[in-house]
Order: C-alpha cells, then structure tokens, then sequence
C-alpha cells in the first residue's frame, strides 16, 4: 500500500517481503524506486501522475531486483480507491518470471521449428490438432498457390480443392488417423491428377505426428514433388526405347544394305558366271568340233593308211598268191623269189596292223604295264622321229590303278606326238616320280618354245593336244602344267593324286632309285621282249619259218 500524498510504502504482505527480500519494516516509508520496483525516482513520479488522472496504471513486464540482487519480472497493477474517506493506492504486483521464461522459450522454439521448416530441402507444411494449416515452407507454398487464404485454413477444405474427392477423402483419413495414433504413414508412388489445375503429378511424402511448440499435437507432412523426375525418367525411357529401336532400325539398314550388297555381288557374280558358262559353252562347242575334226582327221589318216599301205599290201599278197598258183609250177626258178616277198608283206601289213593297234590301245599297257609301254613306244618313237628319248621310273609306279595307269600313258603318247610334230627337238626325257601322296610325270624337250596361254585357249589357235591332256588329268582329279622357255625348251607336268590304299601299297614295295630303274640292261632287254605283242611274235615266227623253206619259182 502506497500513500498518494507521499508516494511511500505505508504496508507490504508477506508475498511482497519473501518477494522482494525485504522484510516489512525495512520496506515501510520506502518509495517503489528505492526498492527496485522502477528504474529510478523520475519514472516512480511519472507512474504517480498517470496514476491520478487515469486512477489505474498497469504494467506488463518490469523488471524486479531483490535486497539479494536477484534479478525477476514482473506484472504490476496499481489502483487508487478510497478507504475511510481517504485516497489509498495499491499496488498488485505478480512474479511473471516463470511464465516469462516459458514464453521466451516457446518463441525460441517457434523460431527453431520455423528456421527448420524453412530450410528444409523438401516441401513442409504443418496442420495443428483441430487439422488447421499452421506453417508452410517455401518449397511446399508452389503446391498451394491456388489456394486463398491459406495460414489458418481448415485443411479439409484446402485438400478439397487440390485433388478429387476421393483422394482428398483418402489424404484426410491419412492425416487423421496419425494425429490419433502417432503412426506414420509413407508413400513413394503417389500420382493423381490435380483438380485445380487438371494435371497428373507425381509425389513422395510422409506425415508423422510432432508436438508443436505450443505444445499440442499436430502433423506434420514432407513431401517431395517428383513430376519433373518422373517425366524426365520417362522421356528417358522412351528415349532408351526409341534409341533401342533406333539401333534395331540401323542393324536392319545396315543389314538390308549388306543383303542388297550380297545380292548385287551375287548378281554380278552369277552375271559373270552366265557370261563364263557362256564362254565355256563355247569354248567346249568349239573344242567338240576340234575334237569332232581330230577324229575325222584321226579316221582319214587310219583309213588313209589302211588304204595306201594294208590294202594295197593285201593286193599285193593277193596278186602274189595268185602268181604263185598259176605260175608256180610253170616259172620253178622264181616261185622262192615270190614265195619271200610275199612273206615281206605279210610281215609289213603285221607290223602295220601292230602299231594301228599300240597307238589306239597298246596290249603291253594291260599285260604288262606302264613301264614296259612307255619303254616300247620311246623305242619305237627315236626309230621313226630320230629324236633320242630316255625313260626313269620307279618300280612302284605299277601299283597305281590301270585308269591312272592310263591316264599317264596317253599323257605321254600326246606330249610325244608334239614333240615330234612341233618341236624340232633333238632329246626328249620322261620321268615318273614318286610325290607324298601322288605321283608325277614329267616330259621335258630341247626344242623351240611356243606360247603357253595361246596353246591351252580352247577357242582359236589352241592346241587339241594340250587340251585333251589337261582334260584326262582333270578327270581322276590330276593337274597339268606346261612351261616353254626360249632357248631351252618346254617342260610338261602331270600329278595324280594317289588313294591312301595305293600310298601304301606304294610304300611297302621295295623302293629304287629312278636311276637304277631306268639304267640296268636286263630291263630294258625284258622291256623290249615284252613290248611285242604275243600275236605279233607269232606272225614273225611264222614268217621266218616260212623264210627257211625251199624257195619256189613263181
């Protein structure tokens, strides 16, 4: 209690003594400054002056030092009223400075949450107990920006206007059910379209229950706008499937292209192939009418002999014999001289007919082999060219199969006929060797060369000969070469491959040296005896039986 005469404490209760650390008499007579209720004695007057004229003065927060210099706030309230006719004021004075620490903290923890909230790096907004908006941060106020008012907001009505009702319905129960609960919920493939705006978005949020500052229960939301992410991803996607496409589509051009290539090439190599069937069609036409004219020309030579020579040698046997019939007993002085030249040509049609028979098909080939035929024909080839000839085989050629035989006996007969007919050599060397898995035959010549390509072209100026030997070695799978080299001579090769069952055959037989087989003169005698047919040495027997005979006139 103050007077208001003297602005001094007239009583204080205990509240005020324990409050201030004074105790009352100490506080009696003490103006409100000087006990550290005001700051000074110029604010204790003012607060009298307002005092009188309003009759209250109130005073939220002042601040409070006791005797102790304990430091406090404080509420004060002062009133005058009368009390036995007199003025007396009172002074109210409450200890706020619990509730002002509490206040200050709740401000602190406003500033926190709020700092929290606005520096959160998803969007966050905040609804209270009564599901009301209370904050919003900046990432989460784009969602909202059709919305007004928006702090303050029921959140029913602001969900209701972002989304249809069903997801709007569905969002509230959400929202409910973690205020009563406490159990969060989370989601992570949220999409709907947005009834405010009509387009479809995509989110990522999670509310969880949170005490707000001021205490009470409330919900809190993080949220996160993934749309931009989910179209991005999605344009990736279809980029990836058209890029994928786009690959699948190059692979089919290049492979289109390279089928149209292939079939270009095929085109052109089966436009060739015509063109070369074509060529070869002619030249096989032209190589059968070679062929056609050789053997034409092969028969008018036989039959030109057998005409000239046989026939008329016939005739004259013929005219002989009918000499010797009539004549024989009349003219006894000539009939020995009719009877021997009768024999001669009986002898010279044999031989003819003999060597007809080796140059069609020798029987020595069949009888006796390919050694023993060749030894004969080269005999009889230097008798009647004048050219020298030498022959080096091995033994173990004989156990190659009669068609390869054959093949290398024509070989020879034809390259022989050339040399005779073109060459104009004086030495002429067949040799037979054998190879890994073939044998090979080699006849080389001394005379004048001629052009290789020219010879083996089957149309124009080719020559049948070499044709037709390329042609038997090519048919039991041999091959044939030829070289001819100015001032030294031609060289023609022919290889057969040989069977594994020939090969060995080959390989047991007691192996010799070409030259051994060629030089010994046992051989060759063996050779030369048998190269006479059996028919043939039988006629001439005959004839020199005859010959031995008492000569008759005739």
């Amino acid at each position: 209690l103050v007077d208001p005469d003297t602005g001094k404490i007239t009583d204080a209760n205990p509240f005020m003594t324990k409050l201030l650390g004074y105790p009352a008499s100490q506080l009696i007579g003490k103006e409100l400054f000087q006990i550290g209720l005001l700051r000074d004695e110029t604010a204790s007057r003012e607060m009298f002056q307002r005092l009188k004229r309003n009759r209250e003065v109130r005073y939220q927060d002042l601040p409070l030092q006791s005797k102790g210099g304990l430091h406090q706030d404080v509420e004060v309230v002062a009133n005058v009223y009368e009390e036995n006719g007199r003025s007396v004021i009172q002074c109210n004075i409450r200890d706020i400075t619990d509730r002002k620490r509490s206040e200050d903290a709740l401000r602190r923890n406003e500033a926190l949450f709020s700092a929290l909230l606005t520096q959160a790096p998803v969007g966050v907004y905040v609804v209270d107990a009564r599901l009301r908006l209370q904050q919003v941060n900046p990432k989460a106020r784009p969602v909202f920006a059709n919305v007004h008012p928006l702090i303050g907001r029921d959140f029913a009505e602001i969900i209701r206007l972002l989304w249809p009702h069903r997801v709007a319905e569905e969002v509230l129960g959400r929202f409910r059910h973690t205020l009563a609960t406490g159990v969060p919920f989370e989601t992570s493939d949220f999409v709907e379209r947005r009834k405010d705006i009509g387009a479809k978005e995509y989110y990522e949020w999670q509310i969880q229950r949170v005490t707000l500052p001021a205490g009470e229960h409330g919900v809190v939301c993080f949220f996160n706008n993934i749309t931009e992410r989910k179209q991005t991803e999605e344009v990736r996607r279809r980029l990836d499937v058209l890029t994928a496409s786009n690959k699948k589509l190059e692979a089919e051009i290049v492979r289109r292209r390279t089928t149209e290539v292939a079939l270009a090439q095929s085109e052109r190599h089966q436009f060739q192939l015509l063109k070369k069937s074509d060529r070869m069609q002619e030249q096989l036409r032209n190589l059968s009418h070679k062929i056609l004219r050789a053997q034409e020309e092969e028969r008018k030579r036989i039959s030109r002999e057998l005409h000239d020579i046989v026939a008329q040698t016939l005739v004259g046997i013929h005219l002989h014999l009918t000499a010797l019939t009539e004549k024989g007993i009349r003219n006894p002085q000539n009939l020995q001289e009719r009877v021997a030249r009768t024999q001669e040509l009986l002898e010279e049609s044999v031989e003819t007919m003999h060597r007809f028979a080796r140059e069609l098909r020798p029987k020595m080939l069949d009888d006796l082999g390919l050694i023993p035929a060749l030894h004969a024909y080269l005999e009889e080839f230097t008798k009647r060219t004048g050219v020298l000839s030498r022959l080096t085989a091995f033994a173990a050629t004989e156990k190659a199969s009669l068609a390869t035989r054959t093949v290398l006996y024509r070989v020879a007969q034809e390259a022989l006929s050339n040399v005779a007919n073109h060459a104009q050599a004086s030495h002429v060397h067949v040799y037979i060797e054998k190879r890994t898995d073939s044998v090979q035959m080699s006849i080389t010549d001394d005379g004048r060369s001629f052009d290789v390509a020219q010879a083996l072209r089957p149309q124009g100026m080719g020559r049948l000969g070499l044709l037709g030997m390329r042609e038997r070695l090519e048919m039991v799978g041999g091959s044939f070469d030829v070289k001819s080299t100015v001032g030294v001579g031609t060289v023609i090769t022919a290889q057969i491959p040989l069977s594994k069952a020939v090969r060995l055959r080959i390989n047991e037989t007691h192996w010799r040296s070409p030259e051994q087989e060629a030089s010994p003169e046992p051989m060759e005698k063996k050779q030369k005896t048998a190269s006479i047919p059996r028919r043939e040495l039988a006629a001439k027997k005959a004839v020199r039986r005859s010959r031995s005979r008492p000569v008759l006139e005739g």
